[in-house]
């Protein structure tokens, strides 16, 4: 690594990690969420939790440990420093990004916050305010964010894997969440869905 000592990246990972659970405790009156749903939501909800809470402080241990480069078969092995520059700026860019918006999101929900996929309940009320003025999907954008951040600033083609593995389930997830968000709030979503990109700002 060039830019960032090892032991200071994977500090700074497991403060992120513990910053957004307190975030999330606050703001929404729970850490843990049990995965409900079908098949493809409580998929989506495993892998996420996966995620966040055993591979991103799994990665921050063996950084700290310096280690990470031996347990990671798939560590990249490029000659050209500023490619390598490159990756970690823009990997630490993403992940920094990536948790600043999860935690604005989680803000902005509230307790209308649940676990991906889930319908509104009876006293949720529909949010386009925040993040969600801009994008449909702030909370998948900011997970997709830190899992490319991550695989970037480690330089593991396993974690850009997990990146792509991310990205397909989010993509089968979304038609779930947005059907039902569909039929509890009716015209005001539709419109709202026209107005709003659903992972990119006015992108996507």
């Amino acid at each position: 690594m060039y830019l960032l000592d090892q032991r200071m990246l994977g500090t700074a990972i497991l403060f992120l990690l513990g910053s957004l659970v307190v975030v999330k405790q606050i703001a929404t009156g729970s850490i843990l969420d049990k995965p409900m749903g079908g098949l493809k939501v409580r998929l989506v909800n495993i892998f996420n939790l996966l995620f966040l809470l055993a591979v991103n402080p799994l990665a921050a241990i063996l950084l700290i440990t310096r280690r990470l480069a031996t347990a990671d078969p798939t560590h990249m092995t490029l000659d050209e420093r500023w490619i390598l520059t490159v990756l970690e700026f823009a990997g630490l860019v993403m992940y920094v990004t990536g948790f600043l918006l999860m935690a604005g999101a989680l803000i902005t929900l509230g307790h209308n916050y649940q676990p991906g996929g889930s319908d509104p309940r009876s006293g949720d009320t529909m949010v386009s305010h925040g993040p969600y003025k801009l994008i449909r999907h702030p909370m998948y954008t900011a997970a997709l964010s830190i899992s490319l951040g991550l695989a970037c600033l480690i330089e593991s083609w396993a974690f850009f894997c997990v990146f792509c593995t991310y990205l397909v389930l989010i993509s089968m997830l979304i038609p779930v969440e947005e059907d039902g968000l569909r039929k509890a709030y009716s015209e005001p979503y539709v419109a709202y869905r026209q107005k709003a990109k659903k992972l990119i700002p006015f992108v996507y």
